[in-house]
């Protein structure tokens, strides 16, 4: 058998293992959800929408997102599509603690880049469900490394840690990487942390159709 109908093979044996792991209907949560829709046994997968944010409606009206959040009992997998977003761009995807500034404990998750459309698609493993989570239980001894400084990082790294105790983190949010992306889509040029460097733009989408205390990872149990 030649390389190439090996690798079919294989790819092949993912997407039909990938198929009977995946459930039959996804439950849909949120306020576009109806009665109907509600599934009486704990749902594996979850669907719901990302809104516009606040800083950019006006030049993004049109913006929106769609997450399909798949439990398979040791980890998730988390779908992100969104459209009406500038083309060939670069987004940053968080988990946060509430959807709207000032956002709470955030958990930089991974990028999404958008295609000639404006559309782009992520997806993602990990703990994404009613369990995920930040922790610190104690400042350690060292500092903590100062890899981004600023400049050119909008703000400074931490130059102790910190402790907390357990904050659950249940909503997404999405950021331009950059403030100049975002000044050339019309939407304010305003610098904030929000990727790898520290020195991204404005949120685009997040999930404030949700409750600030319960956001849709909460309902994946």
């Amino acid at each position: 058998m030649n390389s190439s109908k090996r690798y079919l093979l294989a790819i092949g044996s993912v997407i039909t293992l990938m198929t009977a792991a995946a459930p039959s209907h996804a439950q849909c949560v949120g306020t576009p959800c109806t009665a109907a829709t509600a599934a009486s046994t704990p749902p594996v997968t979850i669907q719901f929408p990302m809104k516009v944010s606040p800083g950019a409606s006006t030049c993004l009206p049109n913006a929106s997102g769609a997450v399909t959040d798949h439990s398979f009992g040791e980890f998730e997998n988390l779908e992100v599509v969104v459209r009406g977003l500038p083309p060939n761009t670069g987004f940053d995807l968080f988990s946060i603690e509430v959807p709207n500034a000032p956002f709470g404990l955030s958990w930089y998750i991974g990028d999404i880049v958008t295609d000639s459309q404006g559309i782009g698609v992520g997806n993602f493993v990990g703990r994404f469900n009613i369990e995920t989570f930040v922790i610190s239980p104690g400042v350690p001894s060292s500092p903590p490394p100062n890899v981004f400084p600023s400049p050119p990082a909008v703000v400074p790294e931490a130059t102790k840690g910190v402790a907390t105790n357990p904050v659950q983190l249940y909503h997404l949010g999405l950021w331009f990487n950059s403030a100049t992306d975002a000044a050339n889509a019309k939407c304010p040029a305003t610098h904030t942390p929000f990727n790898g460097e520290h020195n991204a733009g404005v949120q685009v989408l997040n999930t404030a159709s949700f409750p600030d205390a319960k956001g849709p990872l909460f309902s994946l149990k």
